[in-house]
């Protein structure tokens, strides 16, 4: 492995590719190091931060044993806006409220709207956690204020309206479920996926998991992607059917999530779709598929299935495998 030093060298030779590997010696850097990485980045140029602090916030992603958090901090303030964009999107998983106010005051009166969006999104991790009763309430509402404000001005840009009724999303409160009905119907099609996801979000089953379920049938791919997704976190059951179609679905992606999907709402006919996945042709899909029934042997899934209407389930065909035993298909 690099040594700092070694590192920061890499970054300043300008001429010569980042090194990925090199990278793991800037994780967890103490008050000194801090300092000396500040020195060597405030000598680089906009796109070598800016290639460098998006393959931080890649590595970041892939393992969980580095942190890049001090770095993510540093970038904030940058005078790239695509620095400042991948730096916001870097902080997703720390919650120390101290960064609330800098994540407002991106949202709300920075320049680039990638940042204002990465703001929003990020800002939803403060949203769930208050919900959880983890932060405090009272700081939590001018991040929610802030959010419905966002989306509530149509001079915004779509992509920052959208990632603020996503994180709305986390809450159950009517207003919020106002405006994610008023998004589900609005004429721009990014919107209405992303209203679908906040539905996901809501864990609000009883008011969403019809439409949810309906939209597994769109003919847009991003949509159906969002619907399998939000079925899966609404632990919608009557959408199991219809997520079994998609598991051959023309887009991989969707085919994924679907998978996970079912592994998040359990039941025999879910679990015997997963074994048919395991069982089939669809190499892509095993690993998915072990973790999902993995997820249901955790759960201790024992879900009275007769509880549900599958409406004509006898009659159609939703087994990946031919194969796979429907005996249980009349439940």
């Amino acid at each position: 492995m690099k040594t700092l030093d070694q590192t920061l060298q890499n970054l300043a030779a300008l001429d010569e590719p980042i090194s990925i590997a090199g990278l793991y010696a800037l994780s967890s850097l103490d008050k000194a190091q801090l300092e000396q990485f500040k020195t060597t980045w405030s000598t680089l140029p906009a796109d070598r931060r800016a290639a460098a602090m998006q393959h931080l916030v890649d590595l970041g992603e892939d393992t969980f044993e580095v942190d890049f958090n001090a770095l993510f901090r540093v970038g904030l303030s940058d005078a790239d806006p695509a620095v400042r964009a991948s730096a916001v999107a870097g902080l997703w998983e720390d919650i120390d409220p101290v960064l609330i106010a800098s994540l407002l005051k991106l949202l709300q009166t920075d320049e680039s709207e990638a940042v204002r969006a990465a703001a929003a999104s990020v800002l939803g991790h403060y949203v769930y956690q208050g919900e959880l009763e983890e932060i405090d309430a009272a700081k939590v509402k001018p991040i929610i204020n802030a959010l419905k404000a966002v989306y509530r001005d149509v001079a915004q840009p779509i992509e920052v309206r959208r990632r603020a009724l996503e994180s709305l999303g986390f809450l159950g409160d009517d207003d919020t479920g106002q405006l994610i009905a008023q998004a589900y119907h609005h004429a721009n099609d990014l919107l209405k996926v992303s209203a679908v996801f906040a539905m996901g979000r809501s864990l609000d089953a009883e008011r969403w998991g019809t439409i949810v379920a309906e939209e597994l049938a769109s003919p847009d791919p991003a949509m159906r992607y969002e619907a399998a997704r939000a079925a899966g976190e609404l632990e919608y059951t009557p959408a199991v059917r219809k997520l079994g179609e998609l598991l051959d679905d023309v887009d991989e992606e969707v085919q994924l999530v679907t998978v996970w999907s079912l592994g998040q709402i359990g039941g025999e006919k879910a679990k015997q779709l997963l074994i048919a996945v395991l069982e089939s042709d669809a190499e892509h899909l095993h690993e998915e598929a072990e973790d999902a029934l993995a997820e249901l042997e955790f759960k201790g899934d024992n879900l009275d299935f007769t509880l549900f209407d599958f409406e004509d389930d006898d009659e159609e065909e939703w087994v990946l495998d031919e194969n796979l035993d429907d005996e249980d298909d009349d439940a």
